[in-house]
């Protein structure tokens, strides 16, 4: 079987797990306040302004500048990920914030983009489709747009990250220019051809995804996790929109995962990027529903917590893996070195591929795989643990796993079987990747422009859908108090 083939069979497996895994919130108290980026010390700020500088460049020089595909890993062969396009189109704007490129060039590189996906085939054939009712393929053909293999779903988590970045280009390119408003106008018209409800085979929960050939996955959307967003969006829509019951059903299973974990209670969801995903483009921050109300905080708070059971976890380290401490640790969906079982003086080990590592409440999956994007991804969470844990990983294993784009996918200290390997290098230190992933990237890039100037989140705030979809889930308080900025 071909490796890229594999790639996305395993990247698939993983995402299952992810969705066959669901988590619950917690309750709050006095914090200290957050580090800020002005109070960080010159040489942590290089180092992030450095990363975010180089993590941005991956997406610049990845993506195919007359589609604005982006493939699900770099630099190498590789299928084009709708999730990556969408934080993708979130970077043009930051970038063009930071100096990277002019405005005008990421107006370029946005409306290519815009319109391939507003253009692209929406049927239910087998093979000649980029999407259908306005949802899009999860992996795509980098060459033809067109559905990359006949597992590919369609599907409706990786279609609302691809709209967190299409959304943000709508409130970012408010410019009257000939070229903002054609950004606008294709941004919303993408936006209202997703048919929400087609999605909800089992109504008021939506569906995973679907196929032409297996039709509806019998997986919905329920508990807390990455689908936040999917619902949000839902809500949101002025033309397709689910009822404001589809909240209420995903989150009712929220209870069976509040609970205690490695000093923190929180609601629970092992892999560190269900907290990350939909925060990137919505600012929780004070803001709360009914089930937060309930349990007294929010969920930027219980993120915060998820981030801190996470480094206590690797603190402990109840596996016995190399290298894990105080400042390095981070576990989330990410490459690995491959299936294979070792013994040694700690007994039987068993390494992964592409997996949902994690620990939490509902699932444990540690083989000693640290993803530096569960730190970096962070780091508008926890800054001053996040910048600790960055440079350490830099400096201890630098050589192998940071590039000209910043930080490799994954690394494993712990694994040092000398064998074939599907992905990564064997290195002195143990396993590292050599590819980036886009789904990995963006969370860095994004986060650490929101610890730096809030940019994601305020452009955002100004989003009538995104304001919308959380009022009609029943968000309040904070920022949603205030008047819409124009």
């Amino acid at each position: 079987m071909p490796t890229l083939l594999r790639d996305a069979i395993a990247r698939l497996g993983g995402v299952l797990l992810m969705l066959l895994v669901l988590a619950v919130p917690p309750a709050s108290a006095g914090e200290p306040p957050l580090l800020r980026y002005e109070e960080a010390t010159p040489s942590q700020r290089a180092l992030v302004d450095e990363l975010e500088r180089r993590t941005f460049d991956w997406f610049w020089a990845s993506a195919d500048p007359k589609t604005g595909l982006v493939p699900d890993h770099f630099p190498g062969e590789s299928f084009a990920s709708i999730a990556a396009v969408g934080f993708g189109l979130t970077a043009y704007g930051i970038g063009a914030e930071r100096g990277y490129v002019s405005r005008e060039q990421a107006a370029e590189r946005t409306l290519a983009t815009l319109r391939f996906f507003k253009n692209a085939p929406q049927n239910a054939s087998e093979d000649d489709a980029t999407g259908y009712h306005g949802f899009y393929y999860h992996f795509l053909d980098m060459r033809s747009g067109r559905r990359f293999a006949r597992f590919v779903e369609l599907s409706s988590v990786d279609t609302a990250l691809l709209l967190g970045g299409v959304l943000f280009a709508q409130s970012y390119f408010d410019r009257d220019t000939p070229a903002e408003r054609e950004i606008r106008a294709l941004a919303d018209a993408i936006y209202r051809a997703v048919d929400w409800p087609w999605m909800q085979p089992r109504a008021p929960l939506i569906s995973m995804g679907w196929t032409p050939g297996g039709q509806y996955i019998p997986v919905d959307w329920v508990g807390y996790n990455e689908g936040m967003l999917v619902y949000l969006l839902a809500l949101g829509s002025p033309t397709h929109p689910v009822g404001a019951d589809a909240w209420q059903a995903w989150s009712a299973g929220n209870d069976k995962h509040w609970g205690a974990f490695y000093g923190e209670t929180l609601l629970n969801f092992a892999p560190l990027f269900g907290h990350q995903y939909s925060h990137i483009w919505v600012d929780f921050r004070g803001i709360r529903d009914a089930w937060a109300q309930a349990h007294d905080i929010d969920f930027f708070e219980n993120s915060r917590r998820a981030v801190r059971s996470q480094r206590n976890y690797a603190i402990a380290n109840p596996g016995r893996w190399t290298g894990y401490g105080a400042n390095v640790w981070g576990l989330t969906a990410c490459n690995g070195p491959g299936g294979y079982v070792v013994e040694d003086v700690d007994g039987v080990r068993r390494f992964e591929g592409y997996s949902a590592r994690g620990a939490g409440l509902d699932y444990i999956n540690d083989d000693g795989t640290l993803a530096p994007t569960a730190a970096g991804g962070s780091i508008v969470f926890e800054p001053a643990l996040v910048l600790s844990a960055l440079a350490e990983m830099k400096q201890r294993y630098g050589r192998y796993i940071y590039n000209r784009y910043g930080f490799v996918d994954a690394f494993n200290p712990s694994f040092h079987l000398r064998t074939e390997l599907r992905t990564g290098q064997l290195t002195p230190m143990g396993w590292a990747d050599t590819v980036q992933l886009g789904i990995d990237q963006g969370p860095i890039l994004l986060m650490i422009e929101n610890w730096r100037s809030g940019l994601v989140w305020r452009v955002m705030r100004k989003n009538p859908y995104l304001r919308k979809g959380l009022e009609r889930a029943g968000f309040t308080g904070g920022w949603l108090q205030a008047s819409p900025a124009p």
